[in-house]
């Protein structure tokens, strides 16, 4: 058997006749980072969606042309870039300190208490912050399930 690979290289490895087991793993979640790979030709990959989320607030927006939320680094990891706005090309997440994020808004388009979805930048170490995974259908929450690789562990 030879392993290896993984979410950001299974597109190569799969068809390099190297592996004949692929070890993809963080494609369940599919965080910004993974979806800014390409293929040689420019194309990025997009063969898995989106299913990992922080849910954030507008709690400041006293420029037009930029909003806080309260999702910064105790939330989510950014050592592999920061996260994306889902579903919006109109605004970017720009920025984080401590307990908030950075939201431009050129088109001034954000007002007080919007909820917005974010895609971490990095799944593993956004994940491994947390407690929870909170499992959402169609709006309703389906099951709430706790991150075990994490923290102390009795």
């Amino acid at each position: 058997m030879v392993a290896g690979a993984g979410t950001g290289t299974y597109a190569f490895e799969g068809t390099s006749g190297v592996y004949n087991e692929l070890q993809c793993g963080s494609y369940i979640f599919m965080d910004a980072d993974y979806q800014r790979i390409a293929m040689a030709d420019g194309r990025i990959i997009d063969d898995f969606e989106n299913s990992l989320f922080l849910y954030t607030t507008v709690m400041s927006k006293t420029r037009k042309e930029k909003a806080i939320c309260d999702a910064g680094l105790k939330a989510q990891s950014v050592d592999s870039g920061v996260a994306v706005v889902f579903g919006r090309d109109d605004i970017e997440y720009i920025g984080a300190s401590d307990e908030h994020g950075v939201i431009s808004d050129p088109r001034n388009v954000l007002k007080l208490g919007d909820k917005l979805k974010l895609v971490p930048g990095h799944c593993d170490p956004t994940v491994n912050i947390h407690d929870w995974y909170v499992g959402v259908r169609n709006g309703v929450v389906e099951r709430v399930l706790p991150v075990t690789a994490r923290g102390m562990c009795l």
